[in-house]
């Protein structure tokens, strides 16, 4: 194809704080299709915290994304051209294509998307990977009870807003803690939280942890670590499960944050403190994406996105997303026109 493929870049290794100049925006031709490939024309992009962690040198879980490499991420597109058996031109896919208009793939870790079902955007919320998080970290790590109390920090995140609704559901007593008013009232009013808090106008996470959790904390779903977990740890109840899943205030530290020392609390209370990563469920995916499917379409799951436009934006995006600008999802809509 003679079409010119912008692409982001990783410019520079962040110190500290990302910044839009780490980035770059640069113009590349579309390869030229093998046998058993296609080509994918992105439609929207992922941003997620995860991303500052594949910026950075150190070791992971994952490769680092290396300097002048198109930057890492999950989108969804359509097929604009295919020399795949199982994949046709037009049909509407995910999978890791990068911040970049085209992507050419193999078809490894592609999954085709059901228009009728939800949105394509949804693809990459609700029913991607911000929802499998939420469903296999709560159900499979946690496994809540009934009347059980759970506590969700950045309860109004992309994970965050599944996370408390999937506990109500299974008739958990959910309490958020999230950064602005206003994200603190959707997940009460609209999402039906039991309680939440913007910790950035409470002093004492513990006291007001503990007005807010008379009966103790059974549960703890982390994405964000810091205070607010080292706050959580202390009310933890006899056999507690936490699910660590993000820890969003340390990303952007120069030095590690000193903080208390806490593992005899699992102990007295012989509680459960775990780190997962989605991918461990991929051979599960389906069984997550059904059940997320049959709960929208039940209207027990609600979803909310933010949507910024064009490609040469996405930094700009994740920026933001990881200031905590957005609520629920944050996307970048890259081809305009299209759904």
């Amino acid at each position: 194809m003679s079409v010119v493929n912008r692409q982001i870049l990783l410019a520079a290794r962040p110190v500290g704080f990302p910044k839009e100049t780490d980035f770059k925006l640069v113009e590349a031709p579309v390869p030229a299709l093998q046998d058993g490939q296609f080509l994918v024309r992105a439609l929207y992009l992922s941003v997620d915290p995860y991303m500052r962690g594949r910026m950075s040198a150190a070791k992971s879980y994952a490769a680092p994304v290396e300097i002048d490499e198109v930057m890492t991420g999950m989108a969804a597109g359509r097929v604009a051209e295919s020399r795949h058996p199982n994949f046709s031109k037009g049909d509407v896919v995910f999978g890791q294509f990068c911040w970049q208009d085209y992507a050419v793939t193999d078809g490894k870790g592609v999954r085709k998307i059901d228009t009728h079902l939800a949105p394509t955007s949804a693809w990459l919320g609700v029913l991607g990977g911000p929802g499998l998080t939420a469903y296999f970290g709560l159900l499979d790590i946690c496994a809540p009870k009934q009347g059980e109390t759970v506590v969700v920090s950045g309860a109004a995140g992309a994970v965050g807003t599944i996370v408390g609704q999937i506990a109500k559901i299974k008739g958990c007593r959910v309490v958020g803690i999230a950064g602005r008013d206003d994200k603190v009232r959707y997940i009460t009013q609209e999402l039906g939280f039991d309680a939440a808090f913007n910790y950035k106008t409470v002093d004492d996470y513990r006291a007001k942890l503990k007005e807010l959790c008379p009966q103790g904390i059974d549960i703890y779903f982390d994405n964000v670590g810091g205070k607010i977990t080292d706050a959580v740890i202390p009310l933890i109840n006899l056999k507690a499960r936490i699910a660590i899943c993000g820890q969003i205030s340390q990303y952007n530290l120069e030095k590690p944050e000193m903080g208390p020392r806490l593992l005899s609390y699992l102990i007295v209370a012989r509680a459960k403190m775990e780190g997962f990563l989605v991918s461990d469920y991929a051979p599960r995916f389906m069984e997550g994406l059904t059940q997320l499917g049959q709960w929208l379409k039940e209207g027990k799951l609600k979803y909310r996105e933010e949507i910024v436009e064009g490609l040469e934006n996405a930094p700009r995006a994740f920026l933001d997303m990881m200031r905590g600008a957005n609520t629920g999802k944050q996307l970048v809509k890259v081809a305009a026109g299209e759904a």
